[in-house]
């Protein structure tokens, strides 16, 4: 384990430098405060960007540099190799397999994860209610591990046994209920192995597909680089800040599905919170009528709910979690509905996590 470093989050707060952080960050880079300017709703004009006021860590995260590429991630559901058993049903096939990766979480800061299949969150597993899946575990690390999947199945598929480095086990049951499930490492100690990043969602569609809708798929998560068991930056889908530098497009009045799964260590709830907006809830996804119509949602971890919704104006709509620390320290993001640009949203600050809009005349 890398050796703790003596920066904590009210550190990155109050505008310090990163440097040499969990695993040794390639360069520094500052939190520094941005200029914010007195804000006046009533003045923003349709079709006018809305530059925001939260601060963002300098540069951007290459998905070259890690391997993969969070708004991908959002889309990437995998469905497996497909075959047909004796009796007509279907079969999943999946490979999964743990290795050790540095990863870059914001940019100039790296953390040693562990990963499944090279990635921040894992593989979306995606299949239907009634296939039979088979995942095939390799333990590529140096420590015990296993996949735990929530749903039901036998006990002597539920990960309770670590597979040991160098070695396979293979999970086989039949996808059910359908919903919003995840999986994750549960090899003690739990929160360390879960941290670390091995984790990842598995969707099972009902019988009957649900409406066509834009799906997408996001993984709260924090980590906490110097390792005090205090999260130093949290995260959708693992990288800071991710889509409020690369808003998420989405089209006037299109349905649109979140798989929205809170994993985060440390911290007792996150929150989702959309801006100018109303979703329904469907908790755990296991029912077709919603729960509530309701613009924030309150998780704890494990917890995973799907949100629907549309964006009935065009403009750029914040997202993030309503725990205001988490939002300053990476997890805030825009959705972009054609008729603005998203460029204002480049080099936003932390000073006004409520200070959406520009005064009359000022500049994006």
């Amino acid at each position: 384990m890398a050796e703790p470093h003596p920066i904590t989050r009210r550190a990155f707060l109050g505008g310090l430098g990163l440097a040499g952080i969990a695993g040794g960050a390639a360069a520094a880079r500052a939190w520094l405060p941005g200029d914010s300017g007195i804000v006046h709703a009533q003045d923003h004009q349709p079709g006018e960007p809305m530059p925001m006021t939260h601060n963002m860590v300098e540069g951007d995260v290459d998905p070259a540099t890690n391997g993969f590429d969070p708004t991908a991630i959002l889309t990437d559901f995998d469905y497996g190799t497909v075959s047909t058993l004796a009796g007509g049903q279907t079969l999943r096939e999946y490979t999964i397999v743990a290795s050790e990766k540095l990863i870059e979480i914001a940019p100039g800061v790296t953390f040693p994860a562990w990963v499944y299949n090279g990635r921040v969150p894992g593989p979306t597993i995606r299949c239907t209610q009634g296939d039979r899946l088979r995942i095939t575990f390799t333990n590529g690390t140096t420590h015990p591990h296993s996949i735990h999947f929530h749903g039901i199945h036998r006990p002597s598929m539920d990960g309770m046994t670590p597979v040991q480095p160098g070695e396979t086990f293979v999970y086989e049951f039949d996808a059910e209920p359908f919903g919003l499930h995840l999986y994750h490492c549960h090899t003690i100690p739990f929160r360390r192995h879960i941290h670390k990043g091995l984790y990842g969602t598995l969707i099972i569609d009902p019988p009957t597909p649900r409406p066509a809708a834009k799906e997408l798929v996001m993984m709260m998560n924090a980590f906490d680089t110097n390792f005090d068991t205090e999260n130093e930056f949290y995260a959708v889908n693992t990288v800071a800040f991710h889509y409020a530098r690369h808003p998420i497009s989405v089209t006037l009045n299109e349905l649109v599905r979140i798989y929205l799964v809170n994993i985060t260590e440390f911290d007792p709830v996150n929150s989702f919170h959309l801006h100018a907006g109303m979703f329904n809830l469907y908790r755990t996804g296991t029912r077709l009528e919603p729960h509530e119509y309701t613009d924030i949602v309150t998780m704890g971890q494990g917890e995973r709910h799907i949100l629907e919704f549309t964006l009935k104006f065009p403009g750029q709509y914040m997202f993030h979690a309503h725990q205001s620390e988490f939002s300053e320290l990476g997890w805030l993001g825009i959705f972009d509905v054609p008729g603005t640009s998203a460029a204002a949203f480049a080099t936003p600050n932390i000073a006004g996590i409520c200070d959406l809009t520009a005064p009359t005349g000022a500049s994006a």
